[in-house]
Formats: structure tokens, sequence, C-alpha cells
């Protein structure tokens, strides 16, 4: 009878999780929480909206605790960021790395399902003000996340921006810059050995604003377009996002890594901008992002990679009306800072008179994903041990 009940609960309770290889990304469909505003909706708020949403998959820039804790039960499975500003002393110290990862994501774990640690944001590319520090601050970091068991848990990533690459169109040229490869070929060695996929923000909308006299805005929108041809490749392209991941996966395959995966962390469009940004338009910022959800819920790959299903975050939950720029980057929200739609892709704003109670039960019912799941399974389990263990 032992035996049996050891067996039984082997095949009811572990079974299903003895080969699960936990991912930093479920689904196909993510947002960025940015919070650069002095007018948006609380945490608790956000979790109602993004749960009336179902959007699963949430990237923020820092590892808030007012957002950890919120998240918390929730079911939500989030990737939190360590700020550029960290790096240089991650860097520098191990010691520091591991009370960081403590802080930061032990503490939280299991009931907040954080997923993934990403290490700075758009390092390399621009400025070498953190370009030394970058791959240090990753190995010290995933050194702590590994000492701490939790490397099957949550994934070690950094996002880059297209400024890493020398050439992009047509997509089989692309090609890391010189000036980038001595900083990116030995992150690309660390990434491969632990599984980590390529992070890229693409930007249609950016590369659209930059060139619109040899880019159709069809083409960028994912709207009908005679699109274009690869002459190496003889591929065609029917959409501009997929051509910009193609061409990420070209510079790979160069630099020698054709089997990493390559997943979108940012992309989006403004729908409103200055005098200079005309693409910047309710009518366009809908266009793409409605569009972009069809893409995504296709799930399939591009051409050059049919079998890599397209995973993207967009950019981003809210306006933000505190960041720098031009007046395009305070608006690619898909919601305003009351929770009202920016404009309608499909998703239910945040209703007031049903919040707090719609937030009530989900913060009660802890059953949603492995984490929410993880405690009660422990302890029926343990049960069914003592029961059959007598």
């Amino acid at each position: 009878m032992k035996i049996l009940g050891v067996s039984l609960f082997f095949f009811i309770f572990l079974a299903p999780f003895a080969f699960v290889t936990v991912q930093a990304f479920t689904g196909t469909y993510g947002i960025n929480y940015g919070r650069i505003a002095n007018n948006l909706p609380s945490p608790d708020e956000v979790v109602t909206l993004l749960k009336a949403a179902k959007i699963r998959n949430v990237r923020i820039y820092d590892a808030d605790q007012s957002v950890l804790k919120a998240f918390s039960g929730t079911g939500l499975e989030i990737v939190v960021g360590l700020p550029n500003g960290n790096l240089r002393d991650v860097s520098a110290d191990g010691d520091h790395a591991m009370s960081w990862v403590q802080d930061n994501v032990l503490a939280y774990l299991p009931d907040t399902c954080i997923r993934g640690i990403a290490i700075g944001n758009e390092v390399l590319g621009g400025s070498d003000q953190f370009s030394g520090f970058l791959l240090g601050a990753v190995k010290n970091v995933y050194n702590a996340v590994n000492k701490l068991k939790l490397s099957d848990v949550v994934q070690i990533t950094t996002a880059h921006s297209q400024a890493v690459f020398a050439n992009s169109f047509p997509p089989s040229s692309c090609v890391f810059r010189d000036n980038v490869v001595q900083y990116m070929k030995p992150l690309l060695e660390f990434f491969s050995q632990i599984g980590s996929p390529f992070c890229l923000n693409a930007y249609p909308f950016l590369a659209y604003m930059y060139d619109p006299e040899h880019i159709d805005i069809n083409y960028a929108l994912f709207l009908p377009t005679v699109g274009a041809n690869d002459p190496k490749t003889k591929l065609h392209y029917d959409n501009l996002l997929d051509a910009q991941i193609d061409a990420a996966y070209a510079a790979l395959e160069d630099a020698g890594f054709k089997k990493m995966e390559v997943i979108v962390t940012e992309t989006g469009w403004a729908s409103h901008g200055d005098e200079n940004e005309s693409a910047a338009t309710v009518d366009n910022a809908r266009t793409y992002n409605y569009n972009l959800r069809k893409r995504l819920a296709k799930m399939k790959g591009t051409p050059l990679r049919p079998k890599n299903v397209v995973k993207a975050y967009v950019f981003a939950l809210f306006n933000e009306n505190l960041k720098p720029g031009p007046t395009s980057e305070r608006n690619f929200g898909l919601f305003k800072p009351d929770g009202s739609i920016s404009y309608d892709i499909g998703f239910p704003g945040l209703k007031s008179s049903s919040a707090d109670s719609l937030l009530l039960s989900l913060k009660d019912n802890r059953g949603c994903g492995w984490c929410g799941c993880y405690s009660i399974i422990l302890t029926i389990a343990t049960a069914f041990l003592l029961v059959f263990s007598r």
C-alpha cells in the first residue's frame, strides 16, 4: 500500500512538473509597465487592469517594492530590471550582486512570480558609459541566482536597441557594429551557455520616422503592401517588424550564434507627437497595436526562422508624463493615467466602480500559475503522503 501510495503521489503531483523548463515568457504577448510619471494608478489597480486585459507577461525597469508586493499571489509573471546606474557596483562586487538578488528577487518568491532579471537596458550601441560593466554585472547576478538555486526559475537577459547593428536592410546583411562587437561577443557567449535569448527593442515607428521616403507606412503598420524582398535569402517580408527581427537573427548568425532565440522586449507606436512626428497619431497607434496583437496571436515565426514563434512585450502600459525627449516619448501607452484606454484594440479599461471588488477576488484566488499553486500542491501532497505512509 505504501509503494502504491508513493507511486500515485509521484504521477499525480510530481510528474507534471518533473520535466518542466521554466520560461521567462508565457505565450506570445506581454507589456512594459513603465512608471516615469506622477499620475499613474496604484500598483493594485494596475493588477486589476492587467488581469481584466488578460495580459500575463509584464516587464518593469527596476524592482519596485510596491509593484512586487501588489503582484503577489496574482499569477502575473514579471521581469524585474537592474537599472543601468547599478551596473558598475554589481559588476565590481559579487557580494553586492548577491544582496541585490536577495533583497529584490528572493524576498518576493514564490508568491510574486518573478521570471527574469533584465540587466540594464540598451547599454550597448550608444555611449560607452556602462558598456564595460555589463558582462560583469550579468555574470555576478547569474552567479547569485545560481547559488540561491533559482537559475531554473529566473532568467537573466539584457535588452538591446537597434543601434547595436551596422546594417538592417536587407535583413540578411545585418551585422553587429564594430565598436559593439568587443562587448557583444563575450556577452552572447555567456548567454549561449546559460540558455538566455537575445532581447531586442524593435520599433517600426522609429524606422519609419527616420526614413519615411523609402519605407511604406503600410509596411510598418502590418497593412496590405507589396512588402520587401531580401535578394540574398529570396525571402519576402510583408511587415517591417518581421524584417527587424530577422535582421537580428542574421547578425547573431554572423557572430556565430545561429541557434539563439530573439525576443522582442519593446515595440510600440506613439499616439501623439511633435510637429515633426506626423506619424504619431491615434489612428496609426491603434492600427499598429491592434495588428501586432493579431500577428502575435498567430503564434508563428518569421520568414528566416519560421519555427521560432515571435514573442513581444508592447511598449507601453501607460503614457508617462515625466519622460524626457520629444512628445512621442510620453505617448506610447495603451492606457491613459486614469486607467481608461488610449484607443480601442480590444482591451477593457479600468472601471473604478468594480476595481476594488475585482482586485479582492483576484488576490484571494492564488491558484493561477505555478507560483500561486505551489504552496497548495505541497500541502495536498504532504497530506497524501502521510495517509499512504501509515
